[in-house]
């Protein structure tokens, strides 16, 4: 009878803490500072109905816009915002949407996956894997992709508020929280 301990504190240390993967969805609450950033030869900020949501869903969730652009996708462009954001401790995520695709003008890709010093190949794979159960098999034309440099965490998503909304709800807005914690390990 001397060992038996009372059933109220048997293990009690398991059951006040929340399994690993409910604590670093919590991280997914904390507030970031962003840059949006819309590639396209052919929208206006008020016809930017993409950039616009990608912002409304930040804020949504308690972050900030720290900087917002329009520009045309020359991918000079996109590396000198990237090296602009670098180079500012107030952005902590760039989420860039536009100039995915395969067509000559795409040239997004290139330019953020030769800036990118850590790739999060997981968030392609599993971006094209939600777009091909939504929209089929022309999900593999997408070439999004996800990765870091220094303090940044980079996201390049197609520019349709289809693949918008469900890059952003399904897979940035639930995790940007744990990778931004991530870096600071």
């Amino acid at each position: 009878m001397g060992n038996h301990r009372p059933h109220a504190e048997h293990g009690s240390h398991a059951h006040h803490e929340a399994p690993s993967h409910l604590s670093h969805k919590a991280l997914g609450e904390i507030s970031l500072p962003c840059m949006v950033v819309t590639c396209s030869d052919t929208r206006t900020e008020d016809t930017d109905t993409s950039g616009k949501l990608i912002c409304h869903l930040l804020k949504e969730r308690g972050h900030s816009i720290a900087a917002y652009h329009l520009i045309k996708d020359e991918p000079k462009d996109i590396m000198r915002l990237l090296r602009e954001a670098v180079q500012q401790v107030a952005t902590q995520v760039v989420i860039i949407n536009g100039g995915t695709g395969i067509s000559r003008r795409d040239s997004t890709f290139e330019a953020v996956d030769g800036f990118l010093q850590k790739r999060l190949d997981g968030f392609g794979e599993l971006f094209r894997s939600l777009s091909y159960q939504e929209i089929g098999s022309s999900a593999m034309l997408s070439r999004a992709i996800a990765g870091l440099h220094g303090h940044l965490i980079i996201f390049s998503i197609p520019g349709s508020q289809g693949a918008v909304r469900l890059a952003m709800e399904q897979l940035i807005l639930p995790e940007v929280g744990h990778i931004a914690s991530e870096l600071t390990k």
